[in-house]
């Protein structure tokens, strides 16, 4: 398939200050359409609306699957991308349960490439800064009827962007939600699929009203058994131990928890994958057992959780400070994102 390239004469004004989370993006982006068992009419152009009518499949059927990598420039002005590939491969995995036909990895990935490096001026370089990418496909059939849309689009935008949290680095507060489920097995919970995201905003609204950060989710079946939170995978440094819960089915795989586990088996810290109680983490923190909680995820990298809220208590961890294990986690992967530090995982691909 070819890559047209459209050009628009009017070019935004980047944004100065302090930049946030998703709230600029680039001059450009990318859409190709899907239509009589093809994708085609693949072209990167101006930043626009799209136009859809009411019966949109999308509005109705929740059809829709996104994605969420980086892009960095350091201060030699290198660009580097973080495994876009394994976003590409992990779409194509979330749109098979969801019957939207997958994309070429390859060749999206080389259209990624070249709509970054046109946009490679947006890019921030202030550290904790990066260039945010956001590919999504939505079912575009305008006809009611619960069945799998014949036609799609898929469109990567970017997006320059500071912390994810307000307060960056600073612990959060997780609060653990034990009326709400985020998934259960067998559901989509396993894919990143749109409705798995609106199925977690009642318990989210919830905590920020306790003054939480985000929502701690137990398992659907027996609210038990830690799953992961609203924005991010979940790890607890229990007896020395990196613990995170294991991936049975309705915990997303995430790939910054991937590299999380193959960085810290590395350095020589035990992992494990399995099973993870509420009562074992409470008790853990009570004891000292567990000296550190911390996520990961695109969006934060790593996130250090200061306090738990379960039962009307709140559980304080490591003091209300980020811990060793996840600040080297977080230096070490940020390092390698940025190329402040060497990549013997091969990770980075550097496109210009």
């Amino acid at each position: 398939m070819e890559l047209k390239i459209v050009e628009g004469k009017e070019k935004k004004q980047k944004p100065t200050g302090a930049l946030g989370f998703g709230k600029y993006f680039t001059d450009r982006m990318f859409v190709m359409e899907y239509e009589n068992g093809a994708w085609g009419n693949a072209r990167i152009t101006p930043y626009a609306p799209f136009s859809l009518d009411p019966s949109t499949a999308v509005f109705h059927y929740a059809q829709a699957i996104f994605e969420g990598t980086k892009a960095y420039k350091n201060q030699n002005g290198e660009i580097r991308l973080f495994r876009p590939r394994d976003n590409f491969l992990r779409l194509n995995d979330s749109g098979d349960r969801v019957c939207i036909p997958p994309v070429d990895v390859d060749f999206v990935t080389d259209c990624l490439t070249k709509l970054v490096l046109m946009e490679k001026d947006w890019i921030p370089t202030e550290p904790g800064t990066a260039l945010y990418i956001r590919p999504s496909v939505i079912a575009t059939d305008a006809a009611l009827g619960v069945h799998a849309s014949k036609k799609y689009i898929f469109f990567i935008i970017l997006s320059p962007v500071g912390a994810y949290y307000a307060h960056g680095l600073e612990p959060v507060g997780l609060y653990v939600e034990q009326e709400y489920v985020r998934a259960s097995k067998g559901g989509t919970g396993h894919h990143k699929v749109a409705g798995n995201y609106a199925a977690s905003l009642k318990g989210g609204e919830k905590a920020n009203a306790l003054g939480y950060d985000q929502v701690m989710w137990l398992d659907a079946r027996e609210h038990k058994y830690v799953e992961e939170v609203g924005s991010m995978n979940i790890f607890f440094v229990l007896k020395g131990k990196a613990v995170t819960p294991a991936l049975a089915g309705s915990i997303l795989p995430g790939i910054t928890r991937r590299s999380i586990l193959e960085l810290l088996r590395s350095k020589n810290i035990p992992t494990e994958e399995r099973l993870v109680s509420i009562a074992e983490v409470i008790e853990g923190i009570e004891s000292g057992a567990c000296t550190e909680i911390f996520g990961t995820g695109t969006a934060a990298v790593i996130s250090p959780v200061g306090r738990v809220g379960y039962n009307g208590k709140d559980y304080v961890i490591n003091g209300g400070k980020m811990g060793e294990i996840s600040r080297m986690a977080y230096d070490t992967l940020t390092g390698i994102q940025t190329g402040v530090l060497p990549d013997p995982f091969g990770w980075v691909v550097r496109i210009a």
